[in-house]
């Protein structure tokens, strides 16, 4: 009669053993999720570098060049690698997977409407490929498609899925003239360093005047997080922005409309507007618009000055890990 007791005994004696072994297989199981995410997130930065080189750039001309198709094939390969990344943050849907691919097909289509060659004058049709890349991330299409939990994770999924099309259309299959996607040269790194020191106490008066930006505080946590922080922000804000509006929307009105300093305007405008959803003041933010126009304004002169996009791209880093650190 005592068979049923020891059993008991020995089913609750053992129940942390196997509680202790789930909990740990979750626990790994999380692990491994993240890891996946940071893979998948590496990979469309891989891709982004990958194009920094010249020779890279070359081959995928030559082959656009010879097999314009090939360049319809990109929006079908991006979203498929798009709802794999879904999958992984269980939110795939075909209901999204339809909206990635009308996302990336149609500035593609538009793309190839137009001749392949070079391009030294950009079109009409060139400025609304940049606008259909821009404006749906911007305005958060589809977001209601995706649970908040996978949100941030898909967002810079996206944006990596549209800085690599929008790099095939324009290095590739249109060679616009001007991108200077390439690395940096030393003279780039002095550009940057010189852009900030002489911007970043006009920007900080600014901003404190306008009631953007808060007191000084000294810098939070253990000094080493900050070089990391920087790194952040560079790969993940300063280099793919400055991408969009300089390579991209800077450089077409200057080669469409001329260098002058109306045209500089109104790229830092466009990139201040790009700002006015931004928090964390409610939106229309035109506080932050403001600071970023005058912050596009500087980022273009040092990208006109520079021989490589990295020139802006380490410069908006520098502003905004300052702003993160000591604001």
């Amino acid at each position: 009669m005592r068979e049923p007791q020891n059993r008991s005994s020995k089913l609750l004696i053992s129940l942390p053993y196997y509680c202790g072994r789930a909990s740990f297989a979750n626990v790994a199981l999380r692990v491994s999720f993240v890891w996946m995410k940071f893979a998948v997130l590496g990979l469309l930065l891989a891709g982004i570098f990958g194009l920094l080189s010249r020779l890279v750039q070359d081959k995928l001309r030559t082959l656009l060049f010879h097999n314009p198709v090939c360049l319809l094939a990109a929006p079908v390969i991006l979203t498929a690698y798009f709802s794999v990344a879904a999958s992984l943050a269980g939110a795939f849907s075909f209901h999204l997977a339809a909206l990635v691919l009308a996302y990336t097909g149609v500035p593609a289509l538009v793309a190839f409407a137009q001749p392949r060659e070079r391009v030294k004058c950009p079109s009409a049709m060139d400025f609304a490929t940049m606008l259909l890349l821009w404006l749906p991330l911007e305005a958060a299409v589809g977001a209601s498609l995706v649970p908040r939990p996978a949100q941030g994770f898909l967002h810079s999924a996206a944006y990596g899925t549209a800085i690599l099309l929008g790099l095939a259309i324009f290095l590739g299959y249109r060679s616009l003239d001007g991108m200077k996607y390439c690395w940096p040269s030393t003279r780039d790194v002095r550009y940057a360093a010189l852009g900030f020191v002489l911007t970043a106490p006009v920007l900080i008066a600014v901003g404190r005047a306008i009631d953007f930006i808060p007191p000084y505080h000294a810098p939070a946590g253990p000094w080493h997080r900050w070089p990391v922080a920087f790194l952040v922000i560079l790969v993940g804000t300063g280099l793919p922005e400055e991408i969009l509006f300089r390579c991209l929307v800077q450089n077409g009105l200057m080669l469409r409309f001329g260098s002058g300093f109306r045209t500089l305007f109104a790229a830092g405008l466009i990139f201040g507007c790009a700002h006015l959803d931004n928090g964390p003041q409610p939106a229309p933010n035109w506080r932050y618009m403001i600071l970023a126009t005058l912050a596009g304004c500087a980022y273009g002169k040092v990208f006109q000055k520079g021989s490589s996009v990295w020139s802006s791209a380490l410069f908006h880093a520098l502003v905004d890990v300052t702003k993160h650190a000591i604001f």
